[in-house]
C-alpha cells in the first residue's frame, strides 16, 4: 500500500489553532456566549504528532473506504455534535427533536456533545479513520476547513439522495455547492456562520458603520475598533472590501489585505484583535465598532439595544458547521434519515429557535415564526434573498498555502 503522510499542522497552524482554543470560536460554545469550554485532553503537539505519524489513509482521493451498513438490524445512530448546539427540553432535559425523531423511526440516537474544538476532535478521530477503523460515531458535525480535509482524505462515505429526501429539496441556495463539496455530495450544513460588522450606538454618537473601511480609516473610531483572530474572516471582509473575491484570490490580493490591515494597526486604528472576548467591550462600549460573528450579535441584542449591525455592501463572509458520516460508521442509513429529519420545516425551526445561527433550510420561516416572529423576522437567522446574494465563503487553502498565510497573518496580529 502506498504510504500517505497526512497533513502536517506547521507553527503557525498550530499559533492559530491556540488562538482558537484560547478565546476564538473553538473557546466557547455554539449558543453560549458567556460559558467557556475546556480543550480537553489532547494537546496541540499531540495533534501535530499524529498528524505526522504517517499511517497511510484508508483510502487515497475520493469516496471513503466501502463500510458495511447495520442500520436495518440495528436500529440506533451515534451523533457527536458542539457543545450547546441542539435543542433541550423544559429544564435543560433531553433534546425534544433527536426525542421526536426516535418515536417517529424507532431509531434510537446516542448523543455526544463533545466536540469543543476542530482540531482537538480531529486528533480524536484520526487515528481510527487513518487505520480504516470505525470510529465509534455515523454522524459529525465539523466546520468547513475540517470537513473538506476529511473528504479529501478519503475519510467521508458519500451520501445517498435517496436517503436525503427533506434536505436535497430545502437546503438554501447559498450552502449548495461549496467548493470543498460540489453538490453537497459528503456534507449538508447544520447552520452558517456569518461575519458580519458590529458596532454600538452610543459609542459612535449614533452612526451606523456599515463597511471595512469606516473600520479601517475613520479617524472618529481611531482605537476603538477590533478585528477578529480567525484569519477567514478578517482577511475575507478585507478582500471584499477591495473589490476582490475570497473565493479566487491571489497571493498578492492576500498580501494586499494583509498590508490594508497593517496600516491601520500601525496608526493605532485598531485596538486589538479578539476572538469571542470583544462582547463585553462593544456591549459596554470601549469598542465602538468591530468585526463580529452574527450569532454573538443576536445573542448580545437580547440584552442591550445599543448594539447594532450591518452588512457591508461589499459582501460578507459565512462558512458553516457541516453534518459528515465519516469511513466505516455502521449506520450510514440511520445517519441519513437523521440529517434529513433536521431538514424537516417544524424541526428546522425548533432548532433554530435554540441555537440563534443562521438556518440553512429554505422555506423555515413560516415555522420559526410560530416560535418566535422576532426570530424569523431577523437576517441573521433567516438570511432574506437580499442578504443572501451577499454571502462569500473563503475558498479551500492547499496546506501550502494555509502555512504560509497563517504565518504572515500571525505577524499582522502579534501572535
Amino acid at each position: 500500500m502506498e504510504q500517505y503522510e497526512p497533513d502536517r499542522l506547521s507553527a503557525a497552524q498550530i499559533a492559530a489553532t491556540r488562538r482558537s482554543l484560547s478565546n476564538g470560536r473553538g473557546a466557547l460554545s455554539r449558543r453560549s456566549l458567556l460559558r467557556a469550554t475546556g480543550a480537553g485532553a489532547l494537546t496541540i503537539g499531540g495533534v501535530a504528532g499524529l498528524a505526522a505519524c504517517g499511517i497511510p489513509p484508508a483510502k487515497r482521493e475520493g469516496d471513503g473506504p466501502a463500510s458495511t451498513d447495520h442500520s436495518a438490524k440495528e436500529k440506533r445512530v451515534v451523533f457527536s455534535n458542539w457543545t450547546e448546539y441542539m435543542d433541550v427540553g423544559e429544564n435543560e432535559k433531553g433534546y425534544p427533536t433527536l426525542e421526536a425523531f426516535t418515536k417517529r423511526t424507532g431509531i434510537q440516537v446516542k448523543y455526544t456533545a463533545d466536540i469543543n474544538d476542530n482540531v482537538e476532535f480531529f486528533g480524536k478521530i484520526q487515528p481510527q479513520l487513518a487505520a480504516g477503523q470505525d470510529t465509534g460515531r455515523d454522524l459529525i458535525c465539523v466546520t468547513d476547513w475540517l470537513a473538506a480535509r476529511i473528504i479529501r482524505l478519503g475519510w467521508a462515505q458519500k451520501l445517498d439522495p435517496a436517503n436525503l429526501p427533506h434536505a436535497y429539496a430545502n437546503l438554501s441556495q447559498q450552502f449548495r455547492s461549496p467548493d470543498w463539496d460540489p453538490g453537497r455530495a459528503y456534507t449538508y450544513p447544520w447552520t452558517g456562520i456569518p461575519s458580519v460588522i458590529a458596532y454600538n450606538t452610543k459609542a459612535t454618537g449614533g452612526r451606523k458603520i456599515e463597511s471595512v473601511s469606516q473600520l479601517l480609516d475613520d479617524p472618529d473610531l481611531k482605537g476603538r475598533v477590533s478585528f477578529l483572530s480567525e484569519m477567514r474572516d478578517s482577511i475575507g471582509l478585507t478582500l471584499l472590501d477591495m473589490g476582490k473575491d475570497p473565493a479566487s484570490f491571489s497571493d498578492d490580493d492576500f498580501d494586499g489585505a494583509v498590508a490594508r490591515i497593517q496600516k491601520a494597526v500601525d496608526k493605532k486604528q485598531i485596538r486589538r484583535f479578539t476572538g469571542n472576548d470583544y462582547t463585553a467591550d462593544l456591549s459596554k462600549g470601549d469598542i465602538a465598532a468591530c468585526v463580529a460573528w452574527a450569532g454573538d450579535i443576536v445573542q448580545l441584542q437580547a440584552d442591550n439595544p445599543d448594539v447594532q449591525f450591518a452588512i457591508p455592501e461589499t459582501g460578507y463572509m459565512i462558512s458553516s458547521d457541516n453534518l459528515l458520516v465519516p469511513a466505516k460508521a455502521r449506520h450510514k442509513t440511520n445517519a441519513e434519515k437523521l440529517i434529513d429529519h433536521y431538514y424537516e420545516l417544524p424541526v428546522a425551526a425548533q432548532l433554530a429557535a435554540y441555537i440563534n445561527y443562521v438556518c440553512p433550510v429554505e422555506g423555515v420561516r413560516p415555522e420559526l415564526a410560530k416560535i418566535d416572529e422576532s426570530m424569523a423576522s431577523n437576517p441573521l437567522i433567516l438570511p432574506d434573498a437580499a442578504m443572501a446574494s451577499k454571502s462569500h465563503a473563503f475558498r479551500s487553502l492547499s496546506s501550502e498555502e494555509e502555512t504560509a498565510y497563517e504565518e504572515k497573518f500571525a505577524k499582522l496580529i502579534g501572535a
